[in-house]
């Protein structure tokens, strides 16, 4: 999944509001503050932060 970067300029995480960036092969996105991932379906990102999942301790969020 390729997410045009102005769109990436425009997202924040719901939580912290910071920076999200693609992670997992581009198949979600993730903030390394809060250290959530959330999932891209069917080309849509899901920012809900009852959709988020943990990321765990050794990986990368990008």
């Amino acid at each position: 999944m390729n997410i045009d970067r102005r769109l990436l300029d425009l997202l924040a995480c719901p939580q912290c509001k910071g920076p999200i960036f693609p992670c997992l092969e581009r198949k979600a996105l993730c903030c390394s503050r809060c250290r959530l991932r959330f999932p891209i379906r069917e080309g849509i990102p899901i920012l809900l932060i009852d959709e988020a999942e943990s990321l765990g301790e050794g990986e990368q969020s990008q």
